[in-house]
Order: structure tokens, then sequence, then C-alpha cells
């Protein structure tokens, strides 16, 4: 028996805008967020949100907004009709939360929507259905759009959605994303006729409060920087406040919420030295840029952006938000209050790599700031500490551990009183002493601090062995023979496009035919690591995100080891004066108030916290 091939024939538009509601409504929350788009485009400055068992029985959507003309109501439901744009011109530099024209089409396809708009000029409002002309109606300036039984026409569509209480949290989830990309728009949220939440207009930190809670705008880090026609802002957590998931990152770009692989591998570089384990950052950031050097049209929910200059914009980011954590400098207090750390003037420290490669016996490297804090108290010459360092590991290159020797007997600060008024005041305060071997007890100016010594140490170092390495040239090693490595014509071709990235990272690769790749020259520090995966891995993210972290990435984490056990550790007795020279190059140091592997060096109390343990003035 013979089949013949069905003819082609034109698709019903019915079945055309259901096929479209297909991309664009998923579930309820999809068009909530289509239609409270809608009215932000309209200018709205209040939005009334009303959900019946979840947004499956009903979603309506009321702003005061600009409205809609009586004889534009028709083409409001129209499939591709829209105010937004009228050319690819328009397309190119589009601002509005919505372009497309299809939204309502397709709502109207899958459920039955009314439509109820009024204008500044008009006398009374307007309303429609999909099945009905526009005819006049009762309402205020602005648009109501009702929809109700979501997807019952479509039965294969209504059961694959959730219980109530699941479609509610998603809508949820999208009010708040809204909510927080405008804090200047009033937003009520009800549901099955109980008032569920109300943010009133404010500042953006305000509304960050507001969304997201006190804690975690007390946990904040606010960051503002610009670059070009570029401005990112916003909020991001310090890494003691990571989470377990990844439920509070929020990315806005020009307004719009998005998800951007470009954008999240920098935010993971920049918290990269200071998360512990797999713990997730938390950010609100508000990315500003020209809407010529981004395309929004590339999603059909418009959840996804593509960035013409992605290397750059990854550069921004990355730079603001590890400058950020970099200069935040508070420690982690037992309590909602925090000690205000006091400036202190920069000094330079000295690179552990500058040593001599002798001596057997890791200590602290303490001379320099040791000295300036003897300096304070007396002008008597001192004896510092003797600092050594040697090489523990020939691939590691000279001096990547510090040796140390008993210090001194004749100690002018074990004998200073920690209570006299007249003495500097440090942000760390004066070691008082030390407890189990393991923490330093120290007194500040209105409370007291306890040191993780090891962990605090350890930050002290690795920062010292990584701004020794920046502020040398890449050092690479030629291979013996060269490793020759099968490659797909994507990879070949990205080794060929950015030869001269590649170059400057220490590496030698060339094609050797259209499917295999020749490395000749790899960075030193990295040479006996598996190569292979190395150099695929930064061919994948320089394809990915424009540029390539893993070198620096594998680099860190090999000084991170070294620091590990370079650093003092627990149970080595210190003397008052060891103790107060950490303190010092604590102040010193970018990003102090974390170890290397995210857990915190200290904490604090205050001595309103103190009094409030002993009920004092209670």
């Amino acid at each position: 028996m013979t089949v013949s091939a069905a003819r082609i024939a034109a698709l019903p538009d019915q079945l055309i805008s259901q096929i479209a509601a297909g991309e664009v409504i998923e579930r309820p929350a999809s068009v909530l967020k289509e239609l409270v788009e809608n009215a932000l485009d309209a200018n709205a400055q209040t939005i009334e949100v009303r959900l019946e068992a979840g947004g499956i029985r009903r979603i309506a959507v009321i702003d005061d907004g600009s409205g809609i003309e009586s004889h534009d109501l028709a083409l409001a439901l129209q499939r591709h009709a829209t105010s937004k744009i009228r050319s690819l011109d328009d397309l190119e530099n589009v601002s509005s939360m919505g372009f497309r024209g299809e939204a309502l089409a397709s709502i109207a396809s899958v459920a039955r929507l009314t439509l109820t708009s009024r204008t500044a000029q008009s006398n009374n409002a307007w309303q429609m259905t999909a099945q009905t002309e526009p005819e006049p109606a009762a309402g205020a300036v602005g648009t109501v759009v009702d929809v109700r039984a979501l997807f019952d026409s479509v039965p294969a569509r209504r059961k694959f959605l959730k219980a109530e209480a699941t479609e509610f949290g998603h809508c949820m989830d999208v009010m708040t994303r809204i909510s927080l990309s405008h804090p200047d728009v009033v937003f009520r949220v009800f549901h099955n006729e109980r008032a569920v939440k109300q943010w009133p207009a404010g500042s953006m930190l305000k509304r960050i409060r507001d969304v997201l809670g006190e804690e975690f705008s007390e946990q904040g880090l606010i960051i503002e920087a610009n670059s070009g026609t570029t401005t990112l802002k916003g909020l991001v957590t310090r890494p003691t406040a990571a989470r377990a998931r990844a439920d509070r990152q929020f990315l806005f770009v020009n307004g719009r919420h998005v998800r951007d692989r470009t954008v999240s591998h920098a935010i993971r570089a920049a918290y990269a030295d200071v998360l512990h384990g797999d713990r997730q950052p938390a950010y609100v950031l508000f990315l500003e840029i020209d809407p010529q050097a981004v395309d929004v049209n590339v999603h059909p929910a418009k959840q996804e952006v593509r960035f013409r200059d992605s290397g750059a914009v990854h550069r921004l980011v990355q730079q603001v938000i590890t400058q950020a954590l970099a200069g935040q400098q508070t420690p982690q207090s037992r309590s909602s209050s925090q000690i205000v750390m006091a400036p202190s003037e920069p000094h330079s420290v000295p690179s552990p790599l500058a040593y001599p490669a002798s001596a057997t016996q890791s200590r602290l490297s303490l001379a320099e700031p040791l000295g300036r804090y003897q300096s304070s108290h007396n002008n008597q010459a001192f004896n510092t500490i003797n600092t050594q360092s040697h090489n523990a590991n020939n691939s590691m290159g000279p001096g990547w551990q510090q040796a140390h020797q008993p210090l001194p007997t004749t100690d002018p600060i074990a004998a200073h009183d920690p209570t006299n008024q007249n003495a500097p005041v440090w942000p760390l305060g004066r070691a008082l002493a030390q407890l189990h071997g393991v923490y330093i007890l120290s007194q500040t100016s209105d409370g007291l601090i306890l040191v993780d010594m090891h962990a605090a140490h350890e930050r002290v170092v690795y920062e010292q062995l990584k701004t020794s390495l920046d502020q040398q040239s890449v050092a690479t090693q030629g291979l013996l023979v060269p490793l020759v490595l099968t490659a797909s014509a994507r990879e070949v071709a990205l080794a060929q496009t950015h030869e001269a990235a590649l170059n400057g990272m220490g590496f030698e690769i060339r094609a050797g035919g259209p499917q295999s790749l020749i490395v000749r020259r790899v960075p030193a520090l990295l040479a006996r690591g598996d190569l292979d995966a190395l150099v695929r891995g930064v061919l994948h993210d320089i394809e990915s995100v424009g540029a390539s972290e893993l070198l620096t990435e594998q680099r860190n984490t090999l000084l991170a080891t070294m620091a590990c056990h370079g650093s003092v550790r627990a149970n080595r007795q210190l003397t008052i004066a060891e103790m107060n020279g950490l303190l010092r190059q604590m102040e010193q140091t970018e990003r102090a108030d974390q170890c290397n592997h995210g857990r915190p060096t200290w904490v604090a109390w205050r001595m309103t916290d103190l009094d409030r343990l002993f009920l004092r003035g209670q």
C-alpha cells in the first residue's frame, strides 16, 4: 500500500497563534510577565496584580499607564501588531520590554481574555474580547487585562500545569524580578482576594531591601562603575553570605531580567578566591549598555541576550566586583552590628618570592608591619624578624614558603598597656592573648576581635604570592616533545583566530591540520598539569565569553595550596609582637576577612554585644 505525501496547506490563524503561544506562554507566570511588561512600557506608575488559583483560574493586571485608543484595541489583539517598533533600526535600538506584538494574541488563543483601556483624552474606557468588538465601558485611565481559564481550550497544555501553590510561586518569582528592575513603580499583588505583597516606590537600595530582606541588604556591597557607554551598578553580597543555591542572582540588562553566561562567568571569576566549596554568590546587578551593543531578540521569551563585545562586558563585571570584594574590610560580627574599619595608610609589603631560597621552617612574614607598629610606640631602634623563604618544590620556583626563627625577648609591645587612651587606633586592635594555639584575641576601641591565625595568615601569604607573580611577565616553558591534540574544526579555528591572545597567556599553539593542534609552549607554572584539558578549557572559555580566566584560576589554586603549607600552623605559640604584626598585615591585605577557601578569618563583638550577653544596663 502506497501512502501519498500530505499536501502543503496554510495553517489557520487560530492554530498559528496557539503554536506561537507554545513558545511564549508556558505557564501562568509567563502570561503575568508579558502583561506586566506591557504595563511598564505604557509608563505605568502603579501596577496591581490579581491572581486566582495561582493564576490558573485568573490573572488580572491593572495599571495606570497611558492606555490604548479605542480604534487600536482590535489591533492590540492581532499577531505582530505593536506600537514599540516600526523598522529594523527600531529593533536594533529597542529599549522597551516588549516589541514583537505577539503576547496578547498568543494569550487570547489559549485563554479567555478581556481588554479594557482608557486614555487621558477619552471620556470613557473601551472594552473588547477576542470574539467581540470594542464597546464603551467604565474604567479609570490605564489598562486592565483580565485573563481567565488558561489552557482550558488546550487540554494537552493544561495537564502539564503544576499545583496551585507551585504556579503561584512561579508568579511571585516573576513579580520579584520585575519589581527589582523598576523601583520607581508601585506594585501590589493579591491572591485569591487576599493582599500578598505591596512594594512602594523608592530607591534601588530600598527596593532591594523590601524585596529580598534586611539581611541581604546588610550583607551587600554597593557597586557602581562606568566604562564608556556601559554602566554597572547594584549590590553583591559578601562571600560569607553566599548561599547553597543560586536563587538570589538577579541580572538586569537595560531593565530586562536575563540569564547570561558571560556575566555569570565574570561573577564566578570575581568570587573565585573567596567562595567556600560550592557556595553561590548572591547579587542584584543592573547593566546599562548601548542598545546597539546588545541583541535582545535571541530568545523566544527574551530571557537571554547577546553582547556585541562580550569580552569587554566580562572584564568590566569581573574587575568591578573584584575591586568591591577586595575593598570590603568589615569583620564578621556576632550580631547585626558591625565594626567600622578605620582607614590605614598603605605601605609596601615585602614579597615572599623576593627572599633567598634557604631555611627549613615556615614562619610569619611580619618584619615591615611589625616595624610600623613598634615605631608608633617608641622611636628607638629595634630588632626585626628575619624573614627567609625556600624552594620546597623546584617546579614552583624559589621562595614559595617563608622561614622563621625565635623573636627577640626584648619586646616593647608586650609591655604596652592596651587600655592607654593615647595609643594609636588600629582597625583590628592590639593582641591580648593566644587561645588554644589557634586563635588570637584582640582588643579594639569598642570591643573584641577573635582571629583564626592560620586562616588569616594563609590569606596574607596567598595575596603576596599573587602580587609577586602578577608583577612579572608570564614565564613560559617550551615542550621538549610538542603535544599534538586531536581537535574539532571549531577548536582549530579558535586557536588560529585568537593566536595573539593565546601567546599573551603563555601558549604557543599552531594548527597541525584540519583536525589537530600542536602545542609547543605553555605557562611554566602549569607545565606539569593536564595540558590537554587546560588547552581545551581555555579555548572553550574564549569561545563562550570572549576571554579565559582558566589559567589564572589554576595558577591561583596552586598558589592557594602553597600558601596553606607556608602559613603559620595551629599550636604554634606566637608572641604578642608576632600577633600584632599579623594584625597589621591583615589590615593591609585585600580580602583579609576570608581565607582562600572562603571561610571567615575573624569575628567581632562590640561592647554593646558583650553587655547584652551579661544583661548589663537592663
